[in-house]
């Protein structure tokens, strides 16, 4: 954050604090019993927090729209990898 102001190290703590909070949620949502939607819920928070990392700590947010093309195609394959997995264990 060499080039970045004040405002961008507020940005980066609110991110810190609300990763620490997503992962809290994360710990006490495995201690209630949803059964297959447990791994639904974890991978969803999963997701935001992933989401969080990629905006602001790889700095995607103020990225034009190849870089992004670039960083939406693998979140895409792993999609469809995780949504053919969830469907194979949902229908068993």
């Amino acid at each position: 954050m060499s080039h970045g102001t004040g405002n961008s190290r507020r940005a980066a703590i609110a991110v810190f604090v609300a990763l620490l909070l997503l992962t809290a949620v994360t710990v006490l949502v495995s201690y209630v019993d949803l059964g297959i939607w447990n791994a639904v819920v974890a991978l969803l928070i999963a997701s935001v927090k992933a989401s969080l990392v990629a905006l602001f700590f790889m700095h995607l947010k103020g990225e034009n729209r190849l870089v992004w093309g670039f960083a939406l195609v693998p979140v895409l394959f792993l999609a469809l990898i995780l949504l053919g997995t969830l469907s194979d264990t949902m229908l068993r």
